[in-house]
């Protein structure tokens, strides 16, 4: 049992990547004050954890009826990072939908922290196959849960604490680590995009 909770977990860190999201929280939180910070790394979180929840219970009979794939998800999910990493690295000053003017109203909690960031393409499908009726019991999948809200909890206490980067890098330091950050993060979602082809060629 102790090698199957280690198994889920490494799983689960690779796909929900708790690391990976402080560029981007770093990036959309640029400019909030602290508690607007706090409450939007909170928020996201609990939103990650609602969707992944969500799949973990039924997600399975909702893939299953639509007949989606995991390289529709990994393409799906790219193209939707790779959109909003252009937004990062083209954003001007003042403009509306710069990150950086955000006070934390929710919408950089929902996206792109919590999806698809922290509940990603791979994410719920990672959940979905973990959590499968056919191999897996209910207490089984209990555990399944358990790890992955503590994977996302891992995540929360890391985006708490790129607090001190921000007032460290300060407002300026922030914009320049956002278009960096975006570049990153682009290329990681063409990344998820050219293996997602590359799996349906191979895969017929």
């Amino acid at each position: 049992m102790s090698s199957t909770i280690l198994e889920q977990f490494v799983v689960l860190w690779v796909v929900i990547d708790p690391i990976g999201t402080i560029p981007v929280f770093v990036a959309v939180t640029a400019g909030m004050p602290p508690e607007a910070l706090r409450r939007t790394a909170v928020q996201a979180a609990g939103v990650a954890a609602l969707v992944l929840g969500f799949f973990l219970v039924l997600g399975q009979f909702a893939i299953d009826a639509l007949g989606i794939s995991l390289p529709a998800f990994q393409i799906a999910g790219g193209l939707i990072l790779f959109l909003f990493a252009l937004t990062m690295i083209f954003s001007l000053p003042g403009s509306g939908s710069n990150p950086e003017t955000e006070q934390g109203d929710g919408m950089p909690a929902i996206f792109p922290l919590a999806v698809p960031s922290l509940a990603s393409p791979g994410a719920i499908l990672a959940i979905v196959l973990l959590t499968d009726n056919s191999r897996f019991s209910v207490p089984e999948q209990a555990v399944t849960a358990a790890v992955m809200l503590s994977v996302i909890l891992i995540a929360l206490v890391m985006m708490l604490l790129a607090g001190p980067i921000l007032k460290v890098i300060r407002q300026s330091g922030a914009a320049i680590v956002s278009r960096i950050m975006g570049i990153v993060l682009a290329a990681v979602a063409v990344d998820n995009v050219i293996e997602a082809v590359r799996t349906l060629i191979t895969t017929g």
